[in-house]
């Protein structure tokens, strides 16, 4: 058999892959991917660290290459690529990838953008300060070392470090089978944690949360929720919820969200570039324009919003489809003896603690055998100095050195290093003052040795020491939180971005929807003329006005018996002259169909109805909880014959009045118990006898027997009436007269329930918005026509009316004056044409 043959061994190929790849996998465990729970160093962060406190990097020298020391490192330490010691070099510089960076560089190292850094032929580096506490005492003996790849060099098996790198710093790290996924945490905290452990070893992890609230990562941002913190400080497994930092600007005409922080490890051109994707593909809309102002002084992305837009809505789509929010998935598993291990935060501040007790018993005991050789040394020359004229008797006598060393150690009884040491002295040293100082630092190397003693005898002693040395820590590197933490998050909703406030909608002719906070408007006397409340086009104008909150659905019954439900922050908001958006583009209603009566509802309780009235005097009850699953696609709200329309629909609770009113000035009044609730397919009863000609344009629902009704023509007159004052009727009666209709007053357009402590809107068909206190317009019989309440131009008309809850009188400054007098409502009359400049909306 030849050579060859006789060195190849048979194997079974399973077994040598399993083998092998087992060897694989310990090696890039324990070597490579994970760090050990002591120093929170990968080796080759290790090796980095080490090779530039070789190298003479350190924070008060000059920089030197990157390319230097990456060959260092190579050659003495690390047998892998350049390009895996310069990436990892490069990221300990990074600001925004550590929270205390390691490495002092200079040049170009990369960018929050993900922009690389320059060639290691540029850039330079040196350590940085704190990274110095990761080295301090290493020439004591305080940690192990092992031979390098080859066994020409030693390198340490870990660092003597002072600060808690694996909290402060985080790592992660991708091994065989396993990850790791270490946050970063505020030092100032860590320390306070770690003292209150040294303290207390018995402190509950609840306790220690009282002093680290919580991950604290370099770019900042907001931890939104605090329950995955808890898990992962009681585990060492969770995932917490992070947010950039994003505010709203207001400018005159439009409003933007300015993004001044990002969440961790979050891109920021992919960022812009993903938000711009989103926007081109309508995936989030009303963002008009992104760029990004970011300089020296801080990032700052500006996202331009359209008109109409709800910053907080946009704001919640960019946290729903973008990384402005992502999932941090914290795994905290590090080497403990070699083998990987889950940790929580108690546990991971007992090994630090364990190995700072290490290094300062190993740094106690070298700097206790230091001194107690300094001390036989000096005690070596006391008794030289005692006896000074016999032993430089005794070293004239000798012929050589060697022979005076052994005569002075038998004369005197010392040892070699005393005889060697006594030899070595210089003639100076036996002067008087010289004497005095050897005796002195003799006394002081006595006290050092009992205080070394002391140390290592007592354990408490040991760890005071470690609690000293990290308050000297804090003192010197503290810092505050960066990352802010919203304890109180609850699984956040698009609703929980939008404050629940009061808004006026309004619909046109023509259909389209936009809603206006109601502080935009300001109230003015009965008679004026009113501004521009909503912009009208090719002859639109508003059809429909009413109050809402935010949070409020929005139920829209079409005239075709159909309904549809909204969220009221899903309407565009506008100013006062905008167009606003087509109903088209928020409910699936057809083109033929027209929403004739919209209500906002806050829930949908059993025990209340939706009461609907149809032009022609029909009426229908359902009961609201019928509606809770209608959507955007629209149900049946009630059967309609041929030629007849739904006109009005109110919420009610089975006991009110309904008092419904025609075009020609007539109401008819009967309980709302006269109809039984039907479901939503059924036609409904005679509610109001009509003649053909006429036609229902209102229905009121009453409950309290002081109320009063508005009843509004259509040429801007209107009156306020006592309930009372319509007599109690059965469904399906004529009806009562309620206004005196005439060529002056015009038909009747709308009939409401009011309230003295309200203020009446009015909106006309030129979309003039008219705000006016109820309690300024005159209780008068059902029998009259009315006083004016808006002077309309020619050709304008009473669309709608709605009430809202009632706001002090304009400021003295928003009245009209004339020839230097103030108009009031008592001299109105007397001006005609007098323009009061009111319900403009307020900057």
């Amino acid at each position: 058999m030849s050579l060859t043959s006789e060195r190849i061994l048979p194997v079974l190929m399973e077994d040598e892959m399993r083998n092998s790849y087992l060897d694989y996998s310990m090696s890039v465990i324990v070597s490579r991917a994970l760090p050990d729970v002591r120093d929170g160093l990968k080796p080759v962060h290790r090796r980095i660290l080490y090779a530039m406190y070789g190298l003479g990097l350190l924070p008060n020298r000059a920089y030197k290459k990157s390319a230097r020391l990456v060959g260092e490192v190579l050659g003495k330490y690390h047998p892998h690529g350049d390009s895996s010691v310069y990436d990892a070099m490069v990221r300990l510089a990074q600001p925004w990838s550590l929270r205390y960076p390691l490495v002092d560089g200079q040049g170009n190292y990369g960018s929050v953008d993900g922009d690389p850094p320059a060639a290691m032929r540029y850039t330079e580096t040196r350590m940085s300060h704190i990274a110095m506490e990761m080295l301090r005492d290493i020439e004591k003996n305080t940690v192990n070392f092992r031979g390098n790849f080859d066994d020409s060099l030693e390198e340490p098996t870990v660092l003597p470090n002072v600060l808690p790198a694996l909290l402060v710093n985080g790592a992660g790290g991708i091994a065989v089978g396993m990850a790791t996924n270490i946050p970063p945490h505020n030092l100032t905290e860590i320390v306070n944690g770690i003292q209150a452990l040294i303290e207390n070893a018995n402190i509950t992890i609840p306790e220690l949360m009282a002093h680290v609230s919580a991950p604290d990562f370099p770019t900042g941002g907001i931890i939104y929720g605090y329950e995955g913190v808890k898990e992962a400080f009681m585990t060492g497994r969770g995932k917490i919820l992070l947010r950039g930092k994003a505010t709203v600007e207001a400018t005159r005409t439009k409003e933007t969200i300015v993004i001044t922080e990002l969440p961790y490890q979050v891109n920021k051109a992919n960022l812009i570039e993903k938000i711009a994707e989103h926007v081109r593909h309508k995936v989030i809309e009303d963002i008009s324009d992104i760029r990004d102002e970011s300089d020296r002084d801080g990032m700052r992305i500006v996202i331009e919003l359209k008109r109409d837009a709800t910053p907080m809505v946009v704001l919640n789509n960019l946290f729903k489809h973008t990384q402005l929010q992502v999932t941090f998935g914290i795994i905290m598993l590090a080497l403990v003896d070699g083998r990987p291990r889950v940790l929580n935060l108690k546990e991971m501040m007992e090994e630090f603690v364990k190995h700072r007790n290490e290094v300062v018993v190993r740094r106690t005991r070298f700097e206790l055998d230091a001194a107690e050789k300094r001390a036989h040394i000096l005690e070596g020359f006391i008794i030289a100095l005692d006896n000074i004229d016999e032993v430089i008797q005794t070293i004239k006598a000798s012929p050589d050195t060697p022979t005076a060393s052994i005569r002075l150690q038998e004369r005197f009884g010392l040892s070699e290093i005393q005889a060697k040491a006594i030899l070595e002295m210089r003639l100076q040293r036996l002067t008087g003052l010289e004497r005095d100082k050897i005796m002195n630092e003799y006394r002081d190397i006595i006290r050092t040795i009992e205080r070394l003693k002391a140390i290592l005898a007592s354990k408490e002693l040991q760890l005071q020491i470690i609690s000293e040395e990290l308050a000297e820590l804090k003192k010197k590197y503290g810092d505050k939180r960066l990352t802010e933490i919203v304890y109180d998050a609850r699984d956040f909703t698009l609703e929980d971005m939008i404050a629940n406030e009061d808004v006026i909608v309004t619909i046109s002719r023509k259909g389209f929807i936009k809603r206006t906070t109601v502080t935009n408007y300001r109230r003015q006397n009965r008679g004026g003329r009113g501004a521009s409340g909503a912009g009208t086009y090719d002859d639109d104008y508003v059809e429909q006005v009413f109050l809402a909150a935010t949070h409020n659905f929005l139920l829209f019954f079409t005239d075709r018996g159909r309904v549809f439900r909204v969220k009221v922050y899903d309407i565009p908001e506008g100013s006062r002259n905008a167009k606003g958006r087509s109903l088209a583009n928020v409910i699936e209603k057809s083109n033929d169909e027209r929403v004739t009566v919209t209500l906002a509802v806050s829930d949908f309780p059993d025990n209340n109805f939706i009461f609907m009235a149809t032009e022609k005097g029909t009426v229908k009850k359902t009961s609201l909880s019928e509606f809770e699953s209608v959507r955007a696609n629209g149900k049946i709200a009630l059967g309609l014959d041929e030629g007849d329309r739904l006109i009005s629909a109110r919420v009610t609770d089975g006991s009110f009045d309904i008092i419904l009113g025609s075009n020609v000035g007539l109401a008819c009044r009967f309980r709302e118990g006269d109809v039984r609730a039907m479901g939503r397919g059924a036609t409904g009863v005679i509610g109001m006898r009509i003649d053909d000609d006429e036609k229902i344009i209102s229905m009121v629902a009453i409950k309290r027997s002081d109320a009063q009704v508005i009843v509004v023509g259509k040429n801007g007159y209107g009156k306020r009436t006592n309930y009372e004052d319509f007599r109690l009727t059965k469904r399906g009666a004529k009806g009562v007269i309620s206004m005196n209709v005439t060529e002056k007053t015009g038909e009747v357009v709308a009939i409401m329930e009011v309230q003295d402590t309200e203020d009446l809107v009015v909106m006309s068909t030129g979309g003039v918005l008219i705000r006016q206190h109820v309690k300024d317009i005159r209780i008068i019989g059902r029998n009259t026509q009315g006083v004016r309440l808006v002077r309309l131009d020619e050709g304008d008309l009473i669309a709608d009316i709605t009430t809202v809850p009632h706001e002090e009188d304009v400021p003295e400054e928003d009245e009209t004056l004339i020839d230097g007098e103030t108009i009031t409502a008592a001299t109105i009359e007397t001006i005609p044409d007098v323009d009061l400049g009111l319900i403009e909306p307020t900057e």
